[in-house]
């Protein structure tokens, strides 16, 4: 995929935007998660020390001072955890995903057929409903841990999270994700096409396509694959022109969000369709627009439950810096750091044959 940007450019602004996010007051749920999961990412494409240093410190310190209840929410927390054991193999880090992966088996609310229910407390918040967020803070971190640690068990139980919330969550004719799902009343409640849920469905589809070896041997990832492709041909015609996606993606009037445009940017860049660089490259120009010089992304929509109306999701503040909005970025602009680098060793490639 070709993409005009700086590589050097990039990586000073990762460091500037992972800078801005250690500094705030981020705590063991799913903003924390979500912001340090982008900032692994950033550890892994760039191979800066200091990304990780700075996430055990951060890590070390919290479990000293006592961690939270699991729920689904606080389950994003993992993503970092599987990092911080990848490189350093300390068991305590392992102890943790696993205590995470125990309770989403075995004791995390389900319905119908072990669908996860959505959590953000040890309450039944709320009652058979799946939500896209759940995804990213769940799935996609259950299919991880299933790679790292390998676990069948726990890339089957991921993989079959993906198939009923595709099933529950996408709309067959249009391919666009509802927020969220009631299956007590089978609706989808206010029926809003969100942006961030389509930004946390199609990024962690994207990463499943790309992370799990021999995808193909697993049924549910042919759905998962078609989900996505449909996916991102209807989101790509509804690209301001500023190169942000609306919160409400298929309300023209709905303000330009800049996490949902960094999730579904990413997205793009990790499927790898050439055809998506002119969306890509337009959302990479409307995100650096909205990145402050102290590293702050700007216009990020505060934390949104299934509103009841459209109104709902149209009056949801970004004034504020926001743990998700920070993380979504970072994952964006490290997937075009990749993607550049890999542009890069292929010109190389081709230069050492043409020698």
């Amino acid at each position: 995929m070709k993409i005009n940007a700086n590589l050097s450019d990039l990586e000073q602004i990762v460091g500037r935007v992972a800078s801005y996010t250690f500094d705030m007051d981020l705590t063991w749920d799913w903003p924390g998660g979500v912001a340090y999961y982008g900032v692994s990412r950033a550890f892994e494409v760039t191979g800066e020390q200091a990304y990780l240093e700075r996430m055990k410190e951060w890590v070390d310190e919290y479990i000293e001072a006592g961690l939270p209840d699991w729920t689904v929410n606080t389950c994003a927390m993992g993503h970092m955890l599987l990092t911080l054991y990848e490189q350093t193999k300390d068991e305590k880090y392992a102890e943790i995903i696993h205590s995470k992966l125990d309770y989403l088996e075995n004791d995390a609310l389900r319905f119908g057929d072990r669908v996860l229910q959505h959590t953000v407390s040890s309450g039944n918040d709320f009652p058979e409903q799946c939500w896209a967020d759940t995804l990213f803070m769940a799935a996609y971190f259950m299919l991880r841990a299933g790679i790292l640690f390998d676990k069948k068990h726990l890339i089957n139980d991921a993989l079959h999270q993906f198939f009923w919330h595709i099933n529950y969550l996408q709309d067959d004719n249009d391919a666009l994700w509802y927020h969220g799902y009631n299956h007590i009343k089978q609706d989808h409640m206010s029926g809003i096409y969100w942006a961030r849920a389509n930004a946390w469905a199609a990024y962690t589809m994207a990463r499943a396509a790309r992370i799990l070896p021999e995808g193909y041997l697993y049924p549910p990832m042919m759905h998962i694959w078609s989900s996505l492709r449909d996916q991102l041909a209807a989101i790509k015609k509804l690209q301001k022109e500023d190169g942000l996606w609306g919160t409400v993606l298929d309300y023209p009037e709905a303000y330009g969000e800049v996490s949902a445009t960094a999730g579904i940017g990413a997205a793009m860049v990790t499927q790898g369709n050439p055809l998506h660089a002119k969306y890509v490259q337009k959302a990479l120009d409307g995100l650096l627009a909205n990145i402050a010089g102290n590293g702050r992304v700007l216009n990020v929509s505060g934390g949104t439950a299934v509103m009841n109306d459209i109104s709902g999701y149209l009056g949801i503040d970004r004034k504020w810096a926001q743990g998700w909005g920070q993380g979504l970025a970072l994952a964006f602009l490290t997937s075009v750091i990749e993607e550049l680098k890999k542009n890069e060793a292929r010109v190389d490639h081709k230069s050492v044959d043409a020698l």
